[in-house]
């Protein structure tokens, strides 16, 4: 384990409450999706996802124009997952799927998190910083190819090991989707969220989807501000929405994952296997 030197950022905490099972979604009226959202202990519910839009300028940030500073980074230059940094996270079922070692591998200076079949599972990657790595505040960046297929999804996101002790996100935490790629929603719309409070009053800030042509090819870059005042969602240096709801001011962890759904149906066009592929994750906090 590894614990920062520098304010706001530590390590070596107990791993908390695990995320909620899956994260679905249908559309209707004019295409207007909706994502319904259930954690294992309490009954799914619907929360809408707001329509896709464009960056809210043509501006282009990056984190040092923002006056932030290298913190903590993995470049997944070595020949396997780097475990003073990372832990295969949730191994086990997990909707339709089975979270695995062997869906998760470092190869080419690249972490591959696979959705794979072997013989009547389906094998999901997913890594997480719990227990090695947690920040409070700060700029949260990953260059990454988000997977090819409907039905499974990519995301990179922040999760809070409190989330289901209360219902004040400043107390407790958030779940923070920084990215989610659901390819029904359209090859150039990547997704955001944040959710807080699980359990039976469970809220969202609701789906804010990004539109950016070319986004569902190659990489690119997702990135958060988050500080004690809102949540930035970037997508290739573009401001796409700041949010002010669901502002957690406790340390939280890092998650990289490929998810699936738990309805059958919402994976008969999946083409197995499958990668969501991450070049490298950076954390940066503010100079001074």
């Amino acid at each position: 384990m590894v614990a920062a030197s520098f304010g706001g950022l530590t390590g070596c905490r107990t791993p908390g409450t695990r995320r909620h099972q899956a994260k679905r979604r249908r559309v209707a009226g004019t295409a207007l999706a909706l994502i319904l959202i259930g954690a294992s202990i309490v009954g799914p519910g619907v929360l809408a996802q707001r329509p896709p839009q464009g960056p809210m300028s043509t501006n282009r940030y990056t984190p040092e124009s923002l006056g932030y500073e290298l913190a903590w980074s993995d470049e997944f230059e070595g020949p396997v997952l780097d475990a003073a940094k990372w832990e295969v996270r949730g191994v086990g079922p997990r909707a339709l799927g089975y979270v695995s070692a062997e869906a998760v591998t470092v190869t080419n200076g690249l972490l591959r998190l696979a959705a794979l079949k072997r013989e009547d599972r389906i094998l999901l990657g997913a890594v997480g910083t719990q227990g090695r790595f947690m920040v409070r505040y700060g700029y949260f960046e990953c260059r990454a190819q988000v997977q090819r297929s409907p039905g499974v999804w990519a995301a990179f996101w922040i999760q809070s090991p409190d989330i289901s002790k209360g219902e004040d996100p400043a107390l407790f935490g958030a779940e923070i989707d920084i990215l989610e790629c659901f390819r029904k929603l359209g090859p150039d719309i990547v997704s955001h969220n944040v959710h807080w409070a699980y359990g039976p009053n469970q809220k969202s800030t609701r789906g804010m989807q990004s539109h950016l042509p070319g986004v569902g090819e190659g990489f690119h870059l997702f990135a958060l501000e988050w500080t004690p005042e809102k949540y930035v969602f970037f997508v290739d240096g573009l401001k796409f929405y700041e949010v002010t709801q669901g502002i957690s001011r406790i340390e939280e962890y890092l998650i990289l994952s490929m998810e699936i759904p738990s309805k059958p149906e919402e994976i008969r066009n999946t083409v197995f296997p499958d990668e969501f592929l991450v070049d490298y994750v950076r954390v940066y906090r503010k100079r001074g």
